[in-house]
């Protein structure tokens, strides 16, 4: 009775711990836009998903990959915050609902800064290993953005 109990305590402290991993991802990294810690949460060898939902391929190292990605985003967006809606656990892996917020002052795609503000949701499943994240799948709203920064037909001008 005892061992069931001690692998019940043991899953919980888990499932509190790669919460923990993701909120301080969130909060130094998104938020704080610091970039130099992504190596204490992320394996280099994640898996990230995002990649092949755009149609590119897996890139041999995702620390580095997310590293670009987010600088681009940081200079399209530079107030940037990420405010977290929802935020799940079980097992080895963590959901997040959140928006990404911020004014588009630089090139984004090829569009040149608006000066608009823009709101998008994104769904995030992380799986983690040993503390890391090692996995990840991402729906974002990106056509929206493009919307919100007049990229598109039905853009507000």
């Amino acid at each position: 009775m005892g061992n069931n109990r001690d692998k019940l305590e043991e899953m919980v402290v888990t499932v509190e711990q790669n919460k923990a991993i993701i909120e301080r991802f969130v909060e130094e990294v998104q938020n704080g836009h610091n970039l130099d810690m992504v190596e204490e949460v992320m394996s280099p060898g994640m898996i990230d998903h995002f990649y092949e939902g755009q149609g590119l391929p897996h890139p041999p190292n995702a620390v580095e990959a997310f590293k670009q990605f987010y600088t681009g985003m940081l200079q399209a967006f530079p107030d940037l915050q990420v405010v977290v809606h929802d935020m799940i656990a079980e097992g080895d892996r963590v959901f997040t609902y959140k928006s990404f917020q911020g004014t588009h002052q630089g090139e984004f795609k090829g569009i040149p800064a608006t000066g608009r503000r823009i709101s998008v949701d994104v769904m995030d499943v992380f799986r983690l290993a040993n503390g890391k994240m090692v996995e990840h799948w991402v729906v974002a709203d990106w056509m929206g953005l493009m919307q919100q920064i007049g990229a598109l037909p039905g853009s507000k001008k």
